[in-house]
């Protein structure tokens, strides 16, 4: 009745009893997932967040701009530790908090008071088709 209610299978049930009989109610709480921990503690990781922040002409680029490739080569300078791309990612966006930006794109030539001028006077000009 229980698994039905749950929406689960009648093992888990039988596994969640066993494991309250064994471990009472604490031993039901959740624990934190189980893996391969990290390659970069959390003062290796500040380490990092330190270097990024000073940008990446400081670490010789020759645009302020980070990519994951650069990135991982500063990580790998700051700690000795090497990362995959993925590895980077995760560490940029979960670890320290980053998101992606990405520059915009616009002509060195643009002409801001031309461009208004033109949505002003000629485009409803081209719209009324005269």
């Amino acid at each position: 009745e229980i698994a039905r209610m749950l929406g689960v299978s009648h093992e888990s049930v039988r596994r969640w009893k066993r494991v309250w009989e064994e471990g009472g109610t604490d031993a039901l709480r959740r624990r934190p997932a189980t893996g391969r921990p990290p390659k970069l503690d959390d003062a290796q990781v500040n380490q990092v967040r330190t270097a990024l922040e000073q940008g990446a002409q400081a670490h010789g680029f020759e645009a302020d701009l980070w990519t994951l490739e650069r990135v991982g080569l500063v990580v790998e300078r700051v700690t000795g530790v090497s990362l995959s791309r993925a590895s980077v990612w995760r560490l940029l966006t979960s670890r320290l908090g980053w998101s992606l930006q990405r520059p915009e794109r616009r002509a060195v030539e643009r002409d801001e008071s031309e461009i208004a001028r033109w949505i002003a006077h000629e485009w409803p000009r081209i719209k009324k088709g005269r």
